[in-house]
């Protein structure tokens, strides 16, 4: 059945202002939990936390007192939205299997959304990404087991393979050739700009994250893994927040921001499995319709635009968590030597990359590897989680 956000009615927003009992939700029990419920979680609070970001910086570039007043009434339910999904986690996890969950989640929806995409450009951007999340999934699990004496696959339950994909090492590249071109947002399906909007967010969540908790550790190593991969995290919202085009206008940006919200509200609704979790992502499609509306008049308002000319008639497929073993086992066998060359991709080790390379790795510590050898001497091996019928992957290529 079809839904067109912008033909529903939401919760009208001054009824949606919740007391400190109704933010105070009841986490997921991490041992007992969907993976996926919890991959869903950490999702949306990465959509969430860029709503409020971009209305912040939307605020700080309007010269109209009375819409910096509007957008300031939304953005506060959108923090106490964003509050009330990221409290989902659980105290009792820790920030390393929090970290496994980032990276399960960084595997599986980019490969979807990698799998879904129209365009042929953005589809290889998205291809390009996920094998290097991949790895520093492989990267995190060593650590979890050095230093918790645990194994990931109590967090990502064989739904997603723990194995190398393009060796982290490999990922350091010249700034420059991070930026990718933008779609065109005149000709460019609608579906496209949802995808792009919602890798940057899960990026750029994961991005502040390990810049946030890195240093809190007391063990060398994980500090040192933490530092190198959110320094590639800072890579790839760089990497991501290129596509979307610039040309985009204000208004225009916060009706597909409010848009992608209301599809990943109802996309994970459509398929939550946890009835208290399903809850809340029903409550806030609710309330974000009326948010989409609020976006659709401002651009009316200051743009003379409707919101329909720059959005779906209606909400494509809904996004899903959903294993993606053979898609990514393809990508390593075809595209695990490609790295970036300006807006493009190339499979030689092209003078900046090598330059690059020269710079962060010269010196020979370089923690992704380090953490490997160091899990090698405490338990004569490294740590894996595959399926039977595992075939040799090239993980250690570099661009030749």
């Amino acid at each position: 059945m079809s839904f067109n956000p912008l033909e529903e009615r939401g919760i009208p927003l001054e009824q949606q202002v919740r007391n400190w009992r109704e933010l105070n939700v009841t986490p997921i029990d991490p041992d007992h939990c969907d993976p996926y419920t919890r991959c869903r979680i950490i999702t949306m609070n990465g959509i969430e936390t860029e709503a409020v970001f971009f209305s912040h910086n939307l605020a700080r570039h309007c010269m109209d007192s009375d819409v910096r007043r509007e957008l300031a009434r939304t953005r506060y339910i959108e923090a106490q939205q964003q509050r009330v999904v990221n409290w989902l986690l659980p105290g009792l996890s820790s920030v390393l299997e929090t970290a496994i969950a980032y990276e399960q989640v960084a595997s599986d929806l980019t490969a979807w959304v990698a799998r879904m995409e129209p365009d042929p450009y953005l589809r290889q951007a998205y291809e390009f990404g996920v094998l290097e999340d991949f790895d520093h999934l492989y990267r995190y699990a060593n650590l979890y087991e050095m230093i918790e004496h645990r194994k990931a696959e109590s967090i990502v339950d064989n739904l997603t393979e723990v194995m190398p994909g393009r060796p982290t090492k490999f990922q350091h590249r010249d700034p420059v050739d991070n930026v990718r071109d933008p779609y065109d947002r005149a000709s460019t399906n609608p579906l496209s700009k949802l995808h792009a909007l919602t890798i940057m967010a899960t990026e750029q969540q994961t991005m502040n994250f390990y810049m946030n908790v890195g240093p809190m550790y007391m063990e060398p190593i994980a500090r040192q893994l933490y530092q190198e991969i959110g320094m590639i995290e800072e890579e790839h919202v760089t990497h991501y927040e290129s596509l979307v085009d610039p040309g985009e206008t204000w208004w225009e940006q916060l009706v597909n921001h409010e848009y992608n919200e209301c599809y990943m509200y109802y996309s994970f609704m459509e398929q939550e499995t946890d009835p208290k979790v399903k809850s809340i992502w029903e409550l806030h499609l609710n309330m974000e319709l009326e948010h989409l509306r609020i976006a659709a008049d401002l651009m009316r308002r200051h743009d003379g635009r409707e919101a329909a000319e720059v959005v779906a008639p209606e909400l494509p497929r809904p996004v899903t968590f959903e294993s993606n073993k053979a898609f990514i086992r393809n990508l390593l066998d075809t595209q695990i030597d490609i790295t970036t060359l300006g807006a493009g991709y190339v499979r030689e080790a092209h003078e900046r990359f090598q330059a690059m390379q020269q710079r962060v790795n010269g010196d020979g510590l370089v923690p992704s590897e380090q953490v490997i050898e160091d899990h090698r001497e405490m338990f004569g091996r490294d740590y894996r989680v595959q399926s039977e019928g595992e075939h040799p992957v090239a993980s250690l290529r570099a661009p030749h």
